[in-house]
């Protein structure tokens, strides 16, 4: 299987439809549903309901629980697996731009960086286990299923003069990065962390760019993030 074939299967394994996120949103307020009253609070039939929990059990977001009562046959209910109720309360948006003003406040520099400093650790932190590779192309390309996964397509070339180049194809966080470049330094950290690498931002959205290109370090050598 080529690298193409293999980063269209991880998206489409991890691809979440919109009508599956409405379902999602369901078992997020009620903690277990029959099919019948998915497609009773959805009003669409028991069929539709169920096509869409078999793609949502076989991505890991949605469990099937078996209840018997009397003699009969048992009563299948559904429910958020951790990885659902993750996904289902995914969309922290306002959350994140109440807390991001407030660290825009912040007057004193030194604080300032110390504090998305710390928020970069604690990022790797949650996605380390996810991106381990042995060398640094193995975890550019964890880091791009990894990404992908999240609906945010990232592309790797190989660059001129042996500095390959990291495109991030979609902002993480577009509502956050117009407001304040604090948020590429925030990414460019992170990403720099857990590949590894020494990276320089040289071209960003906020400048009329098509994407945001990282240089990285020749990875011919694994080098001490900064």
């Amino acid at each position: 299987m080529n690298s193409n074939s293999a980063q269209n299967e991880t998206r489409w394994a991890n691809e979440v439809f919109p009508t599956d996120l409405v379902v999602l949103d369901l078992l997020r307020k009620t903690p277990s549903l029959t099919t019948a009253e998915m497609a009773e609070a959805m009003d669409v039939t028991a069929t539709a309901v169920r096509q869409r929990l078999n793609r949502l059990m076989g991505q890991g977001y949605v469990e099937r629980l078996a209840s018997k009562a009397g003699r009969g046959r048992p009563t299948h209910k559904y429910r958020l697996t951790t990885k659902g109720e993750r996904k289902a309360g995914a969309n922290y948006a306002d959350l994140a731009m109440a807390l991001w003003d407030e660290i825009r406040s912040i007057e004193d520099p030194d604080v300032k960086r110390g504090l998305i400093s710390r928020i970069a650790k604690r990022l790797v932190e949650m996605y380390a286990s996810e991106v381990r590779g042995e060398d640094a192309e193995q975890r550019i390309r964890e880091l791009m299923a990894l990404f992908l996964g999240r609906q945010i397509p990232l592309e790797y070339e190989p660059g001129e003069e042996g500095k390959p180049v990291l495109n991030v194809l979609a902002c993480p966080y577009p509502d956050l990065a117009e407001q304040d470049r604090a948020v590429c330094a925030l990414e460019k950290a992170m990403f720099a962390e857990l590949l590894g690498q020494n990276m320089t931002l040289s071209h960003c959205r906020l400048d009329g760019e098509s994407c945001c290109t990282y240089e990285l370090t020749q990875l011919g050598s694994d080098t001490e993030s900064v």
